[in-house]
């Protein structure tokens, strides 16, 4: 089968790669109709790197039809129509019960000191060959994939396997009262998607912060009051600015949607680029004890949030060096949440949004829908921010 690899920083390509098949009695394999390219998979691409092999299958968004169902997969069977969550999980668990599959006690990636696998994402979370190929196998699938009826397009469900879950879950840490406010830093997908479920959920006024034209503007016409980045000279005016907007106390919620990749911090930056081109037996290493995130959008959060409020993060932080300003978080109260979505806690809460009234907007959501061949151009334009891309769907 066809299938997108990582090759090294800034290189995937589309290669030839041997069909999966049924290796437990509870797996599946899944025809991929449709495979998001999500923002996570930029670190790939540019951070992550020394967590990766050449030769790695990407993508965690998976969708698409059942072709083969080992023999203690009875809810499933082939021809069925299915989403997959991004992280594998058993179900029955004592973190499973607890609607902490991210933290699934059967699947852990103990030898990583890790929680459950991911698809496609770095042998810190299982090494799993991801979705954006033509065929997927699926473990635990007696309980990670889900059903739904024939009928709409794939990009009214698609987003159930990690963006709708994923700003649902930001939404829902975050803890914005009825009728409060919040501020959302970062309008890609999960940024995006968040200021939407913010404002279905009862959010009397949602901020997003960006410096993208396109994105910006796209949650404009949603409702969101939007602030470009690109027009303050310091974070703190930024800050004020917002500040002015909630009598002078700052949202009662910040979500952090950027993560990582936010701009700033030349140093934490240097680390990175110095580790994604050192030899793999340095690089892993360091980066794994000694490595540093670019924290930009946590300080502002810490700074913009109100005392007392909370702040959800959704980005995606690698970094175990990181300082932090704990005075700061401590002075100001400041509540904070963060981790994977928990991607079947949320799901049957998200499924009445996916009418035919589409409240969310998700069959208008993804911005460009690629074939699979087209890949590597679709992360180079993904990661430059090029042509208006917010969310790309890769079709086989």
């Amino acid at each position: 089968m066809k299938a997108v690899t990582w090759q090294g920083k800034r290189d995937v390509r589309v290669e030839e790669v041997p069909d999966p098949k049924i290796q437990e009695p509870t797996d599946a394999i899944i025809r991929i109709t449709s495979s998001g390219l999500c923002g996570s998979d930029l670190h790939l691409y540019e951070v992550l790197t020394p967590f990766m092999t050449p030769g790695d299958i990407l993508g965690h968004e998976p969708m698409g039809i059942v072709e083969e169902v080992g023999a203690e997969v009875t809810n499933l069977r082939p021809g069925d129509r299915v989403v997959v969550p991004f992280q594998i999980s058993c179900g029955h668990c004592f973190m499973c019960s607890a609607g902490l599959q991210t933290q699934c006690e059967t699947t852990q990636v103990t030898s990583e000191g890790m929680g459950a696998p991911l698809f496609g994402y770095t042998r810190l979370y299982g090494a799993v060959p991801g979705a954006q190929a033509e065929y997927l196998r699926v473990p635990q699938a007696q309980y990670g994939p889900m059903k739904i009826p024939e009928g709409p397009s794939d990009d009214r469900f698609l987003y159930l396997s990690d963006v709708l879950p994923t700003a649902w879950q930001a939404v829902a840490y975050a803890d914005v009262p009825r009728g409060g406010t919040v501020a959302v830093l970062g309008l890609g997908p999960i940024g995006d998607m968040a200021c939407r479920i913010a404002r279905a959920r009862g959010a009397e006024r949602v901020f997003g912060v960006d410096l993208v034209t396109e994105r910006l503007a796209r949650a404009r016409g949603r409702g969101v009051e939007t602030f470009d980045l690109r027009s303050f000279d310091s974070e703190k005016e930024l800050v004020a600015a917002i500040r002015d907007e909630t009598d002078g106390r700052g949202p009662d919620a910040v979500i952090d949607a950027v993560g990582t990749e936010a701009h700033g911090s030349a140093a934490a930056r240097m680390v990175q680029q110095a580790a994604a081109v050192m030899p793999r037996v340095l690089s892993g290493p360091i980066a794994e004890r000694f490595s540093v995130d670019r924290l930009a959008a946590l300080h502002t959060a810490i700074e913009l949030v109100r005392r007392g409020g909370t702040i959800s993060l959704s980005g995606v932080y690698g970094g175990m060096a990181d300082p932090l300003p704990m005075l700061t978080l401590f002075d100001k109260q400041i509540q904070m949440r963060m981790g994977q979505a928990n991607v079947r806690r949320w799901s049957d809460a998200i499924m009445p949004y996916l009418t035919d009234e589409d409240p969310l907007g998700v069959d208008e959501f993804a911005t460009h829908h690629v074939p699979l061949s087209d890949a590597p151009h679709a992360y180079e334009m993904f990661q430059r921010k090029q042509d208006g891309a917010v969310k790309v769907v890769m079709r086989p």
